[in-house]
């Protein structure tokens, strides 16, 4: 996949996208997104890939929405640029496969909603977060509002949203917006050693273990409990059950085929 502001590369079964925009801090504009959109779209339809990684070029992993193409919008602007980072991230929030964002650097804006986005957060030890559009006069608009409180908490989610406060590293892991953080020349190799790890596991577990939580999320509990029984009862017209299973008996080592 060839573009003009992402990097797109896979290996073993993992695919990473970059964020390829430096000079503008990996700002996000409309050509970006549509770009992003697209690289989703065949990473959606290629059931080779079995984990994806989110991560920038350079010193920010993605250091918000692009404010000089926003500053010119009216109501009707904002709103369809609004809905297309909203669904975006949507459609990564609900790829079938992990998604794990490798956070190198600044994630304001824009840039914390793609991080919320994704299943699993890694930060740097030099990363930033924050919600900062109050300053400039807007909401948070690829859905900040609604993921934000998912993952930290509804009081903190506003104190943050309001305030516009950026926070290091170590707060987010201590309010639970990541997942742990990491010495920034080590960030890609322990990345790329937990995607490695997902994907040495059975593949269609790991999609409907993911699948299991994103729609039990919007149920009621027993309609969770359900839709989770069916999911883990799939599996076991799989292949890689009875692979699983075996191996395990047999100690050894079990050899997946996605099948």
């Amino acid at each position: 996949m060839e573009f003009q502001y992402i990097k797109v590369s896979v290996s073993d079964h993992i695919c990473t996208l970059k964020i390829n925009n430096p000079s503008q801090l990996n700002s996000l504009n409309t050509k970006l997104l549509k770009e992003l959109d697209s690289a989703v779209s065949r990473i959606e339809n290629d059931r080779e890939i079995y984990v994806v990684i989110i991560t920038g070029e350079g010193k920010a992993f993605v250091a918000g929405a692009d404010i000089t193409e926003m500053a010119g919008l009216d109501s009707r602007g904002g709103s369809e640029f609004g809905k297309l980072g909203s669904d975006l991230f949507r459609r990564i929030e609900r790829l079938p496969v992990p998604v794990i964002a490798a956070v190198n650097g600044y994630a304001l804006g824009g840039g914390c909603e793609l991080a919320l986005a994704c299943d699993i957060r890694i930060a740097s030890e030099y990363a930033k977060f924050g919600q900062p559009e109050t300053g400039l006069g807007i909401t948070p608009g690829f859905s900040g509002t609604y993921r934000l409180p998912k993952i930290v908490g509804i009081a903190k989610a506003k104190e943050l949203i309001y305030t516009g406060m950026i926070i290091d590293a170590q707060e987010a892991l201590r309010i639970g917006l990541v997942n742990s953080v990491i010495k920034s020349e080590e960030l890609m190799d322990k990345v790329n050693s937990m995607a490695g790890e997902i994907a040495s596991r059975a593949p269609i577990a790991v999609r409907n273990s993911k699948k299991a939580m994103e729609e039990g999320m919007d149920m009621e509990s027993m309609d969770a409990i359900r839709n989770e029984t069916n999911l883990f009862g799939e599996c076991f017209d799989t292949v890689d059950q009875k692979e699983g299973m075996n191996a395990f008996i047999s100690k050894r080592k079990a050899e997946f085929k996605n099948r």
